[in-house]
């Protein structure tokens, strides 16, 4: 029964990812039709924010005002930061080094978690599984069109975005044991909406608001804001406690396997060989990566 239950965790996990990877599809379709990346951001929070309060416990606070802090620092991480990190980024460097970087986060997220959590082992199997599935990342984002173009500000802003999810997924390990999902998940949204706020001091709020009614734009909002965050938001932290914050993380290297899989489909994008191995690469990393059982990884250590 355990077994049956652990691959649910897995199936699910493959659908989070598999939703995530579609967001990007969504978020080209919303900027074509005049609303920014940080509106697009807030509104979909708001949306989540909304949305999650009639399924939340009705506790305002967590239990001490650490526990507050920890949730704030997680509404930073896995919401402001993130996604403004993220999207200023994709407005000064290569969108495919954006999409490579960012999926440097399952890495980091294992280093992190190693390094903190001294209880949490990894097999070399898991690291091979993962460098293996980063190496498709790269043939499914670059799809055979390799350019190479350093923009420092760009890349260290998306290198940014990546750290920020690692440690994001390190604070969900630490509240998922002491907190309903839901509660934490409705905590999220707040102090990511929150925190992007001031963002908006700066540069001001620009689209015309009529377009929220617009059929097209309001469906991928609301597939942003019901389904990619309200629904996949509290079902990853669902994953992470169960799976464990390194096995679900490894997960993440599916996203842009997804974006390729949706944009061919959807948007009719031309796919590659180089792309299609990629692929094959990033579903044989994340199936060794995510099928073994962590152990003792002392060679990690005599590097």
């Amino acid at each position: 029964m355990n077994e049956k239950k652990n691959y649910t965790y897995h199936l699910i996990a493959i659908f989070t990812v598999g939703v995530w990877g579609l967001t990007f599809i969504s978020t080209k379709v919303l900027i074509a039709n005049g609303l920014s990346p940080k509106e697009i951001f807030l509104l979909r929070f708001l949306i989540a924010y909304i949305g999650i309060w009639f399924i939340s416990p009705r506790k305002l606070f967590a239990n001490n005002w650490k526990d507050e802090l920890w949730l704030l620092l997680g509404g930073i991480t896995g919401g402001s930061v993130y996604f403004l990190t993220e999207n200023m980024a994709l407005g000064i460097t290569l969108a495919t080094n954006v999409a490579f970087i960012v999926c440097t986060a399952p890495l980091l997220t294992t280093i992190f978690s190693l390094m903190i959590y001294k209880k949490e082992k990894a097999t070399r199997t898991l690291i091979g599984g993962s460098l293996m599935a980063l190496v498709g990342v790269a043939m499914v984002v670059y799809n055979g069109s390799f350019v190479l173009k350093i923009s420092p500000l760009g890349d260290c802003l998306t290198l940014v975005a990546a750290l920020s999810w690692a440690f994001y997924s390190l604070i969900m390990k630490k509240m998922t044991g002491s907190y309903n999902t839901i509660f934490i998940t409705r905590k999220i949204f707040f102090y990511g909406i929150l925190t992007t706020l001031p963002v908006f001091m700066f540069q001001p709020w620009k689209a015309d608001l009529s377009l929220l009614i617009q059929p097209s734009v309001l469906l991928n909002l609301l597939f942003l804001g019901v389904v990619a965050s309200l629904i996949c938001f509290a079902i990853w932290n669902v994953v992470l406690k169960n799976l464990g914050t390194v096995r679900a993380s490894n997960y993440i290297y599916l996203n842009p396997l997804f974006t390729l899989v949706g944009s061919a489909v959807l948007l009719d994008e031309h796919l590659t060989i180089i792309a299609l191995i990629g692929a094959g690469c990033i579903m044989g990393g994340v199936y060794i990566g995510s099928a073994v059982r962590f152990q003792e990884l002392s060679f990690l250590f005599h590097l």
